[in-house]
């Protein structure tokens, strides 16, 4: 076998195309089906199916049981393959091959399951059909119209990817992709250091950003209203009234944020004749932008509220009668008095709620979805880049998260720590 030194490879940097220096190939057009389909096609039943699309030259490799004891890949090296110097009986150019595969393979993996070269046992055929036990590969496959496809099914034409069947093979992945000369692949490697970030910050796609900011401001000036009214309202209320909505303005804090987002769901969705209302005014509330900014203001409210209300209550009723007494309006009193004297508490609450609203998932994703550029916030990429295997961008958005973060930390200890010197000031002076 053909040894080989990582930087004896140069894989694209798109992940398409990687040449060596010990071979005379390279892969171009490269590509890796994590799924195939088990369906009928024109009304005929094919078995389990990797669509390889509309050129029939093309190398298919299958990995199959890779999780058991005897894992195992079929790889189909097509006639025209012998041009370019790859014949299924010679080892060194098929190890070469092996090796070009692997390390595309690990780079569109997006976390899955790819073992080591010598890791699997390699079937090598440049014959369109090929059996490993019970289990019949065809490849190169035309069964539309200019479409090909690689299949698998059983000797006696059965399922043999169905779990009930004896001879049960489990499917891992088929990688495809075309042989070519060296000279005629075109590869351009990763940068490194420097280089590497600046491409990297370059291109990011910042949409995340500008939809969480703008969702976050929105949001955190319906909070900042609705929290001071609903404070001030709850305190003029009767005990019973007042215990009744001040629990019922809490629940979102204490509810699981998915939840809040299903219940809005239910509530907002086109099964409500009030949902309904918006989607044939052509202003849905669901999977759109606003969807956002509710999902944000309804976790994120409880905090203001909590807040406001504290500060509120804390306050000199004595205080607050006397001026009563000298003709001082509700409204006055408010303005004059409750909102200066509780102004430090106001401050804390709409900054801790515009952090909540900033770092907002399950709500946001039940009841806006995951749209790029419209309802995409900083904390669904995260989850979304993931699950896609783009970890860098992942941990990119996760660093931004935690700047807010502390920058939010850091106000309100400096706002508390501004404030308290600021009493004791007063408390000197008098």
């Amino acid at each position: 076998m053909v040894a080989f030194s990582e930087s004896a490879i140069t894989v694209d940097k798109d992940g398409q195309s990687a040449v060596s220096e010990n071979a005379t190939f390279g892969i171009s057009d490269f590509y890796r089906a994590q799924v195939g389909s088990n369906r009928q096609i024109n009304g005929e039943y094919y078995g389990y199916i990797f669509y390889i699309g509309d050129d029939p030259d093309r190398f298919c490799c299958v990995y199959a049981n890779l999780e058991s004891d005897s894992p195992y890949a079929v790889l189909y090296i097509p006639p025209e393959a012998v041009g370019v110097g790859v014949r299924p009986e010679d080892d060194s150019a098929v190890s070469e091959l092996k090796q070009l595969m692997h390390e595309l393979d690990l780079h569109s993996a997006s976390g899955g399951n790819t073992p080591e070269v010598d890791d699997v046992t390699y079937y090598v055929t440049s014959e369109k059909t090929f059996t490993v036990g019970e289990a019949v590969y065809t490849f190169a496959a035309e069964l539309e119209d200019g479409d090909y496809y690689v299949t698998l099914l059983g000797a006696d034409g059965t399922d043999i990817t169905s779990p009930s069947h004896p001879n049960h093979v489990k499917i891992g992945y088929c990688s495809y992709g075309a042989i070519k000369y060296k000279g005629d692949i075109s590869v351009t490697g990763k940068a490194t250091g420097m280089a590497a970030l600046l491409e990297f910050l370059q291109e990011m796609d910042y949409s995340p950003l500008f939809v969480t900011l703008r969702t976050t401001l929105t949001a955190i000036v319906i909070i900042f209203i609705l929290g001071l009214l609903a404070a001030w309202w709850i305190l003029r209320l009767p005990r019973k009234a007042h215990n009744f909505f001040d629990t019922l303005f809490t629940i979102p804090m204490v509810l699981p944020p998915t939840v809040c987002g299903f219940l809005l769901l239910l509530a907002l969705g086109k099964n409500t004749s009030f949902g309904q209302f918006f989607i044939d005014i052509g202003f849905p509330l669901v999977f759109s932008w606003p969807a956002t900014v509710i999902a944000a203001v309804v976790v994120a409210f409880p905090l203001m509220y909590r807040n406001v209300l504290g500060a509120f209550e804390g306050l000199d009723s004595n205080m607050l009668d006397a001026a009563r007494t000298l003709g001082w309006s509700e409204f006055r009193i408010f303005k004059k008095l409750m909102l200066p004297l509780s102004w430090s508490s106001i401050a804390a609450g709409t900054v801790l709620a515009f952090a909540r609203a900033l770092g907002e998932f399950g709500a946001t994703l039940f009841l806006a979805g995951t749209y790029a550029g419209i309802t995409e916030t900083i904390p669904i990429a995260i989850y979304t880049e993931w699950m896609n295997g783009n970890s860098n961008v992942a941990i990119f958005w996760t660093i931004v998260i935690i700047i807010f973060s502390f920058i939010v930390i850091f106000f309100i200890n400096w706002w508390t720590t501004r404030a308290t010197k600021y009493r004791v000031k007063e408390d000197t002076d008098k």
